[in-house]
């Protein structure tokens, strides 16, 4: 009877498997179509966390917490960190640099899709030894004697494949200089010849009621200059617009002098 219940998949097993599941596979999926760097990465943390749900549910505790810890945490924030260093974006050239990349990458692609498979018909035809027994010391030891006896090679393999891409983040993110620097001069006549805006752009809130980034500056008729606010605001609709405010405020300060100056006008008469 024990044996069939160890064999045999809960209704609740199920639902977690088939829902997470389908959110890994589709995680997977957005990583390898996805057209940003930052959003293929982002899927694939999604993925990670999910596959730590599913260690964590087969009482590989010790797995389920460095799934999250270092690899989701620690090796997706190197991968972030370096796409954000390199500068990666869609705009970027896709035309392949390393010949032969792409069938390299299919086959590497199908030798781990026949890895894979072998290992599932492996642990579908074989009689597993069951949590109970790998576990009777603890999770904790009996992953390390695997680790470091039957599967140390594969360990080393792995750790020298993470030392590798940090070597490799730091080699993409160094340039080196090989033109001298354009003073300051130089870089004036240029932006000269180019006709580009000379004087420093007019801080967000100038001639205005408030000083604010969201506040566009304002010239000295009153309306707002587009030119002294960010533009991600500005698609996002999160400017706000003082024009009429201000103009109502020059007319006012000028009827007051207007006003003044009808006063001292008799004043200047009569003496």
């Amino acid at each position: 009877m024990n044996q069939l219940a160890a064999y045999s998949t809960s209704t609740g097993e199920a639902f977690q498997f088939w829902i997470l599941g389908s959110v890994a596979l589709i995680g997977a999926v957005c990583t390898v179509f996805m057209k940003r760097a930052v959003h293929s990465a982002l899927c694939l943390a999604a993925t990670m966390i999910v596959l730590a749900i599913f260690y964590l549910a087969n009482g590989a505790y010790f797995l389920g917490i460095v799934q999250i810890v270092v690899y989701t945490g620690a090796i997706m924030m190197l991968f972030l960190f370096v796409v954000m260093l390199v500068g990666v974006s869609a705009a970027d050239s896709l035309k392949e640099t390393i010949k032969g990349q792409r069938w390299l990458a299919l086959v590497c692609g199908l030798g781990f899709g026949v890895l894979l498979i072998a290992g599932i018909g492996n642990a579908s035809i074989t009689q597993s030894t069951g949590l109970t027994k790998a576990n009777a010391n603890g999770n904790v030891e009996g992953l390390a004697a695997l680790i470091f006896t039957k599967y140390v090679f594969a360990f080393e393999i792995t750790g020298a494949l993470l030392i590798t891409a940090a070597v490799g983040a730091m080699v993409l993110t160094h340039r080196e200089r090989t033109e001298r620097a354009k003073t300051q001069r130089e870089l004036a006549e240029e932006r000269v010849r180019e006709g580009k805006q000379l004087p420093p752009l007019p801080a967000p809130g100038v001639y205005a009621r408030h000083n604010a980034v969201d506040i566009a500056g304002l010239l000295p008729d009153g309306t707002p200059s587009e030119l002294t606010v960010n533009q991600t605001l500005r698609a996002r609709g999160q400017i706000r617009d003082v024009s009429a405010e201000a103009i109502d405020d020059l007319k006012a300060l000028e009827q007051r002098s207007e006003d003044r100056l009808e006063r001292t006008r008799p004043e200047e008469a009569s003496k």
